[in-house]
């Protein structure tokens, strides 16, 4: 009876308890990795603790209001002194986590832009929407290609329209002519074009993590989309070319990001190809539609 009752007790705290980006908690927006970064390596950096913070507070200041009333309670872990070079989402109870890392943030690829865009990320688990990861304990996490591209079409329009600076931030960034034409035959005001531009070039920016993190000497590019095609949704982390696919479609999706997403339904609030939708939708290298 005693052995039964620990069960029970164990696996209640098990079912209250969702862990960080993978189900069984081994991943985070990467695969697991033992890089570490200090905070002594600076010179690869462009972003110190206070743009950390920043960012942070840029993002969280839009989102918090907006999961209080999905009732959940934020809680954000700023952790710049470890050098983790990952960041986690996790539920316990009522709290919604999402944990940052300094060492991430100080990863030479990793811009302002980029890390704004993890944070993004992170969020997207807890409110991303459909398709959702496939667990026996829990139901609430979007999988990894539904948060980037959440991070892209929704999570980062917010963040840069609140800015309005947009073309200066570019003005510093060599945005190859693929995106800005893209970008241009796909919205028709300028600052939606530069938000698009900008979107993109985020997402470059943490494609190019992936790549250095699995050791892979082919860059992500934009004009070599990733050929596969899966013939169910892949929950896990897509290739890196794949992941930057799905930033790049975020950004391309004229759907509005006051739109929301559905947490069942995976067309509401999507570029969706059953509606029509060829630009701007999730990719086939991980999405499947139903």
């Amino acid at each position: 009876m005693l052995k039964k009752l620990f069960l029970l007790t164990a696996l209640s705290l098990v079912a209250n308890t969702a862990f960080p980006c993978s189900e069984d908690g081994s991943t985070g927006i990467v695969p697991e990795n033992d890089m570490w970064i200090s905070t002594d390596a600076k010179s690869i950096s462009t972003i110190d603790e206070a743009e950390f913070n920043a960012v942070i507070d840029k993002v969280i200041a839009i989102y918090e209001p907006i999961i209080s009333q999905m009732g959940g309670k934020l809680k954000v872990e700023r952790n710049w002194t470890d050098g983790t070079v990952n960041a986690y989402a996790s539920r316990r109870g009522g709290t919604w986590n999402v944990a940052m890392f300094g060492g991430l943030a100080r990863h030479q690829t990793i811009t302002s832009d980029g890390f704004a865009l993890v944070v993004c990320h992170e969020l997207g688990h807890h409110i991303g929407g459909a398709p959702k990861k496939a667990s026996f304990w829990s139901t609430w996490a979007s999988n990894e290609g539904q948060a980037d591209w959440f991070s892209t079409a929704k999570c980062l329009r917010r963040v840069f329209r609140a800015e309005a600076n947009s073309a200066q931030v570019l003005a510093e960034m060599n945005v190859p002519k693929v995106v800005v034409n893209t970008c241009a035959d796909q919205f028709t005001s300028q600052e939606d074009q530069l938000i698009c531009q900008r979107g993109a070039m985020a997402g470059m920016s943490t494609a190019k993590l992936f790549q250095a993190l699995r050791n892979q000497t082919t860059e992500p590019k934009f004009d070599t989309p990733d050929p596969a095609v899966v013939s169910r949704t892949n929950d896990n982390h897509p290739a890196t070319q794949c992941r930057l696919d799905t930033y790049y479609s975020g950004a391309l999706c004229s759907i509005d990001e006051l739109v929301d997403v559905d947490q069942d339904d995976e067309a509401i609030g999507t570029c969706y190809r059953a509606s029509g939708d060829t630009i701007g939708a999730r990719p086939l290298c991980w999405f499947s539609a139903k």
